[in-house]
């Protein structure tokens, strides 16, 4: 579920990080960034747990409803469809959901609010107005209702989005990514698998976390390599007004294009000229380019890079 382009991201944080505390140590980083990693792939489950837990608040509601003193004919009478969605009884029962759950403390029980707010998104929105009016009554049906209001109710919602980012400082870049994976997620679950149906995993496979952890190794490990190289292309730049974080990108950028054979150099750079557009400042995607490509080049030359 991790893919590349957050580990990049999560790599460059942890980096600046380390930078910024002059007494750093490595090894200590190190676990910051593994932490940071699995917190992401902790917001993946907390999504998925906050389909369940609007439902649940929803039968809550509907329950009490019916045994206020005097309940009205709809009280007494509720429309369940919502309640009783199987996409969403599969999803509960979902073992490795549940597990994961469990093993890390994963819940909304301190934001009954914002479950709240959730909730009241989902009654009052265009997509279950036309779930309710939908003749079809199925699994598919009812799967397909919370794909497309996650879609449309959740993906970009600025509230949720500013409520994530206060609930956990690690989730600021994270949530777009997220919620993609979810959306997938959703997409992929299939009725017959039952409780069995598969997530997506951490990481796609070990390679994947061995690209996180070597990148970062070393990025720090030659760091001060890096930094000869890049000081010695900024000829004509005053380095004092470079932006702090276009020395970190760069850095990062060059471990990356000397230490993983495989990724092409044009992928590379353009995976961290896209980064230091949200990052650093609106000039600094051409800046990082025109130094990055003059290293690539002097390495080439010196027969130390050989590949394109």
């Amino acid at each position: 579920m991790i893919n590349r382009v957050l580990i990049r991201i999560k790599v460059l944080q942890i980096v600046y990080s380390f930078y910024q505390n002059e007494n750093g140590d490595i090894q200590t980083a190190e676990k910051e960034l593994l932490f940071s990693l699995r917190k992401s792939y902790d917001l993946y489950h907390y999504f998925l747990l906050l389909i369940l837990d609007v439902t649940n608040l929803h039968e809550r509601i509907l329950d009490n409803r019916k045994h206020k003193l005097v309940p009205t004919e709809e009280d007494k009478n509720p429309n369940t469809r919502l309640m009783n969605n199987r996409f969403v009884a599969q999803l509960a029962e979902n073992k490795e959901l549940q597990e994961y759950l469990s093993a890390y403390s994963i819940s909304w029980d301190n934001d009954s609010d914002f479950i709240k707010n959730i909730l009241d998104l989902v009654l009052t929105s265009e997509s279950y107005a036309a779930y309710l009016q939908n003749p079809e009554d199925s699994y598919e049906t009812d799967k397909e209702f919370w794909r497309a209001f996650f879609k449309k109710h959740i993906c970009g919602n600025k509230m949720v989005e500013d409520f994530l980012e206060d609930k956990s400082i690690y989730w600021n870049d994270d949530i777009d990514i997220v919620e993609t994976f979810t959306l997938k997620t959703i997409k992929r679950f299939d009725e017959k698998k039952g409780s069995k149906q598969s997530l997506l995993p951490m990481f796609k496979d070990e390679e994947d976390k061995e690209f996180a952890i070597k990148l970062f190794r070393q990025t720090l490990l030659h760091g001060k390599d890096y930094r000869e190289r890049i000081d010695k292309h900024m000829k004509n730049w005053e380095t004092e007004r470079i932006a702090n974080m276009d020395l970190i990108i760069m850095q990062v950028a060059l471990a990356e294009i000397m230490n993983f054979p495989t990724i092409p150099i044009n992928v590379t750079l353009n995976e961290y000229i896209d980064a230091a557009k949200y990052y650093s400042t609106p000039k600094s995607g051409t800046f990082i380019n025109g130094i990055l490509d003059s290293i690539v080049q002097e390495l080439k030359k010196e027969k130390v890079l050989f590949k394109d």
